[in-house]
């Protein structure tokens, strides 16, 4: 299993390298249902991960001269914050809600990508600092909560908040969910047992997927490869909702889920005529 889950770990390192974000979400169900982690020291493991593979995708797009480390900083200081309360706070949450809002929270994300009929754009290029803390502070408390990145959060409040463009906005998230991953970890590293083997693996097998990734992006739609991306997540959810939840309230889930993605498809076919 082990060798599996190095090979998965580099198949999320791809997709993080070629979607600037995202891939990191299957980190955490790859940890505790391929390599048999218990919860707790996966979502260290998954935020440790993340900050590191974060960190090498940074340097690609900073070499772009994308990165916009005033507005990162800011939303960065106060989303370490958060982080590292909501990794605290991971102490006292059972370990079965954890999973299902991960679970939940991969669902949400994947119909937002499904859904998305173009790029946010910021309504002027102001920057309103006190709003980029709030939130940095919100997304951050999230992120360290429960493990993931938090990329589809952190974009559109940079380009709504942070005047930023969307190429920036992608860019600057690398840095911010860098900082925040690091602070979740370190919150959450006081009260749980890692196993460094399995940290070390899984980080080197992910960080040079994302050198790969970054490497092939240029070479694949990303319209399609962010679609088939969402569908995996969307399943991989759907299993760890399933593993916690009984089976009608999956059901809905799901169903809730469908009517999300399906629902922009329904308001663009043309309307039936009226019958006579």
């Amino acid at each position: 299993m082990l060798a599996l889950g190095a090979t998965l770990a580099v198949v999320i390192g791809v997709l993080l390298g070629m979607l600037g974000g995202g891939g990191a979400i299957l980190t955490l169900p790859m940890l505790v249902y391929v390599l048999d982690a218990p919860p707790r020291a996966a979502i260290a493991t998954s935020l440790f991960v993340v900050g590191v593979t974060a960190l090498v995708s940074l340097f690609f797009h900073a070499r772009g001269g994308l990165v916009r480390y005033r507005v990162g900083a800011l939303f960065g200081a106060a989303a370490m914050a958060g982080a590292f309360a909501g990794g605290r706070l991971a102490h006292f949450v059972p370990e079965e809600i954890l999973l299902i809002v991960f679970g939940a929270t991969m669902v949400v994300t994947a119909v937002i990508m499904l859904r998305g009929r173009g790029e946010a754009k910021a309504e002027n290029r102001e920057l309103r600092v006190e709003r980029v803390l709030l939130l940095g502070l919100a997304v951050g408390c999230f992120s360290g909560l429960v493990g993931a990145g938090g990329g589809f959060l952190i974009v559109p409040a940079l380009v709504l908040f942070g005047g930023l463009a969307m190429r920036e906005a992608i860019a600057t998230s690398l840095f911010v969910i860098m900082l925040q991953s690091f602070a979740g970890f370190a919150g959450h590293v006081a009260h749980v047992e890692l196993d460094p083997l399995l940290v070390g693996l899984v980080t080197a097998c992910t960080a040079l997927g994302s050198v790969i990734g970054a490497l092939l992006g240029k070479r694949v739609s990303p319209g399609v490869l962010r679609r088939v991306f969402a569908w995996l997540v969307i399943a991989m959810g759907l299993f760890m909702l399933g593993k916690q939840l009984p089976l009608p309230i999956l059901a809905v889930v799901a169903l809730v889920a469908l009517l999300g993605i399906t629902r922009p498809w329904a308001s663009a076919l043309p309307a039936r005529p009226a019958e006579r």
